[in-house]
């Protein structure tokens, strides 16, 4: 076996050089690629080149709510910590979970509902641009396409990968039904990890990377 002699700085580099040279003739549509590369670049998966579902309107509306500092809304502190901090901070925007507030736990206890599906309605009150990057909760992105359709949330942009196996392609069926632009991951695929990469993806095309 003969290692790669590669400096630390070019790893990335290579590994997307690398991603290209699988892909072979079913190259992304280039408009999307550097999220879906991305998006592989993260998890080494590539049916992500085939199931990665994203609106025509989802960068553009990213990156609107962004320079506009807009909050990302995530369903757990993994896909919140892996969210470049640098890079919004850069247009006053930030990244925020509640799933760890004392108020959601108790809300979520009384009500017999999961903590994620009041995490949604907690964001729900927050008066600047919206993102939702949902990556593990299925309850979480129900009840933010039930806000939609209730008319209490406009979300710039939803994000809807979760992953798993209970209604987690019911959820992600739900999103591509409502008029908000998303990008969905099709079957049960997904991850904190994927959305948190979604997220990077777009935002190092901004020019939001040091």
């Amino acid at each position: 076996m003969k290692l790669e002699n590669i400096r630390p700085v070019d790893i990335e580099k290579r590994s997307f050089e690398i991603i290209t040279e699988i892909l072979g003739d079913n190259q992304p549509d280039p408009k999307v690629a550097h999220i879906v590369k991305r998006v592989i670049h993260t998890t080494a998966d590539f049916d992500y080149a085939e199931n990665l579902v994203i609106s025509p309107d989802a960068e553009a509306s990213f990156a609107e709510a962004i320079k506009a500092g807009g909050v990302i809304i995530t369903d757990t502190n993994m896909a919140l910590s892996g969210i470049s901090k640098p890079a919004l901070a850069k247009y006053g925007a930030e990244v925020r979970c509640y799933v760890a507030d004392p108020e959601v736990a108790k809300e979520a206890k009384e009500r017999g509902i999961t903590r994620s599906a009041v995490c949604m309605e907690k964001a729900a009150a927050e008066t600047r641009p919206l993102i939702f990057a949902l990556g593990n909760a299925p309850t979480a992105l129900i009840r933010v396409c039930e806000l939609i359709q209730e008319g209490k949330v406009k979300p710039a942009l939803v994000i809807g990968v979760p992953v798993g196996f209970v209604n987690v392609i019911e959820s992600k069926e739900m999103l591509l039904e409502t008029c908000v632009p998303h990008i969905v991951a099709k079957g049960r695929k997904g991850g904190s990890n994927v959305a948190a990469a979604i997220c990077n993806a777009m935002l190092y095309k901004m020019g939001g990377r040091d």
